[in-house]
């Protein structure tokens, strides 16, 4: 096991990320803690520095839409295990979390010291999910699949596109919020569609809500 583990705390939330730091330093109190608030600054974070141990990511996190963050970013780091933290506790959503790749599932209405245990026995190389929830209960279907795997081979600047085109946004809109010209997002917007094999930026925003959770609390 780790002896000083590396743990990225990924929650928009303030408050929560200071309930998940309590919660690690309950696991190991020497753990070195990084935060983020959205998916970008996740993204900016696993690609440089020390590899991490363990990513604890809020389900609803600025720049993704439903399961796409934890998606991406299994894709561009198969090696780190993922724990997807959430207030949505249904089931069918921590069955989705689990078939998407977490390796675990935690209700952020779990007191601190079985977050601790989570945290725990995830980094000891094992899967945790809340008692009484068994991993096989549900199934994804095919297409959903599909679309996972085609979000998990788009590029870091290909993903941001997507999910800004997921929310319906023009890609006028979409240049001011990345800060490149549009000429640039038309041509990621080009590269999008075509790993999606459709012409219709309509179809991407269908594909997107096939990924999303379902009856996510406010």
């Amino acid at each position: 096991m780790t002896i000083r583990p590396n743990i990225l705390i990924a929650d928009d939330h303030p408050l929560f990320r200071i309930a998940l730091q309590q919660a690690t330093r309950l696991a190991f109190d020497n753990a070195n803690i990084y935060e983020a608030g959205s998916i970008d600054e996740v993204m900016k974070l696993m690609g440089k520095g020390a590899p991490y141990d363990l990513l604890l990511l809020d389900l609803q996190m600025p720049g993704a839409r439903g399961f796409s963050g934890l998606i991406y970013l299994r894709g561009l780091h198969p090696e780190v295990p993922v724990v997807v933290v959430s207030g949505n506790d249904q089931d069918k959503t921590m069955a989705k979390a689990m078939n998407h790749g977490a390796s675990g599932f935690i209700p952020k209405s779990t007191d601190l010291p079985d977050m601790a245990e989570a945290i725990k026995t995830i980094i000891g190389g094992a899967f945790w999910v809340p008692p009484g929830f068994s991993i096989g209960q549900q199934n994804i279907q095919e297409e959903e699949i599909s679309i996972a795997e085609t979000v998990a081979s788009l590029t870091p600047q290909q993903f941001r596109v997507f999910s800004y085109l997921s929310e319906g946004m023009l890609n006028k809109q979409i240049a001011y919020e990345m800060g490149v010209a549009e000429g640039t997002v038309k041509a990621h917007v080009t590269g999008v569609l075509k790993k999606f094999g459709t012409y219709s930026r309509g179809h991407l925003i269908i594909a997107a809500q096939r990924l999303e959770a379902e009856e996510l609390p406010e």
